[in-house]
């Protein structure tokens, strides 16, 4: 395992994002780790903080093929995963590619759309296939869904369903930029259209897939102790008997979180995990996971500030 090498590629893709995104570092350094480890996204944030032009800039810095959904009610399963229709010149039916079948997939909005359509991604995040009409489809080890959602409008929405939301690795939280940033914002986009293309942004691919298959199995070989597996269990267990914690964290979100620390190691230039590694992970790993108890929202408390008291309670190994 050469640790420079998946240094020089993860560089390569944090320096091309930075030429469009300014700011949001964590954000950017979860992604890097999701991509390594094969995980999906959940991105929150108001509209207008950049989210779609995150994910562009991410997609196209790793020349890899860009896909988009816009979630609305009337949207169909078959609208994200495409149907066979028949052609009458071969006498056969012939399948017409939904928008799924893509690298990196955009699921915008994706709360806007009722439940079936929503369903419709699940085969494709867990298995990386999809099936229609009995015939199963590869989509490849790059597929990788990036969804977002708008926490401030709720009306006409269907919130993702507890067995979706666990499909993700991570949710990672849009904010505001600071005003320094805001100001760099503003004055890199004022010679750009409204609507600026990778080209004209300055993007470059510079990671092909022979990269990106190198760098993820690099970081699956990153060293995990047995006290830090320990210390993940640990951090699992004690959230299902928190008493601000309705329904606590599956085992399914404790090898995420393995693979995760492993990634985030590899991204961070290190060939083993530390415990910070696991602490600064189990916020967006755990947000979207936890049911609070009805006292808890009672009390006003919210998912992180609960995490973060797990993570007081359950002591680090050292």
């Amino acid at each position: 395992m050469d640790l420079n090498l998946v240094g020089s590629i993860i560089n390569a893709i944090r320096g091309q994002i930075a030429k469009v995104i300014v700011g949001q570092a964590h954000s950017v350094e979860l992604m890097l780790t999701s991509l390594l480890c094969g995980g999906h996204i959940l991105l929150e944030g108001v509209p207008g903080t950049g989210k779609t032009l995150l994910v562009q800039a991410f997609a196209w810095s790793l020349n890899l093929k860009f896909g988009r959904i816009q979630f609305t009610p009337d949207l169909m399963p078959g609208d994200v995963l495409g149907t066979n229709l028949f052609n009458f010149q071969t006498n056969s039916f012939v399948l017409t590619p939904g928008p799924i079948f893509t690298q990196i997939l955009l699921a915008d909005e994706i709360n806007r759309t009722p439940p079936k359509t929503q369903a419709a991604l699940l085969e494709a995040m867990n298995e990386r296939t999809v099936t229609i009409d009995r015939q199963s489809y590869d989509l490849g080890d790059e597929f990788m869904v990036v969804a977002t959602q708008n926490p401030i409008e709720q009306q006409g929405t269907y919130p993702l369903p507890e067995a979706q939301l666990d499909r993700f690795l991570f949710k990672i939280n849009i904010g505001y930029p600071t005003e320094a940033e805001e100001l760099e914002i503003v004055r890199r986009r004022t010679q750009l259209s409204l609507r600026p293309q990778a080209q004209a942004l300055g993007i470059t691919a510079t990671v092909n897939p022979e990269h990106l298959a190198y760098a993820r199995q690099a970081a699956a070989g990153i060293t995990l102790s047995e006290p830090l597996v320990a210390y993940i269990v640990a951090l699992i267990r004690a959230s299902r008997g928190h008493p601000s914690i309705e329904t606590g964290i599956s085992t399914r979100a404790a090898n995420m979180l393995a693979s995760a620390a492993r990634a985030y190691a590899a991204v961070q230039g290190r060939d083993f995990v530390l415990p910070d590694d696991i602490k600064t992970l189990s916020v967006p790993l755990m947000r979207h996971r936890l049911i609070l108890s009805a006292a808890a929202d009672i009390e006003g408390l919210i998912p992180e500030e609960v995490i973060k008291d797990l993570l007081t309670q359950v002591p680090a190994p050292r």
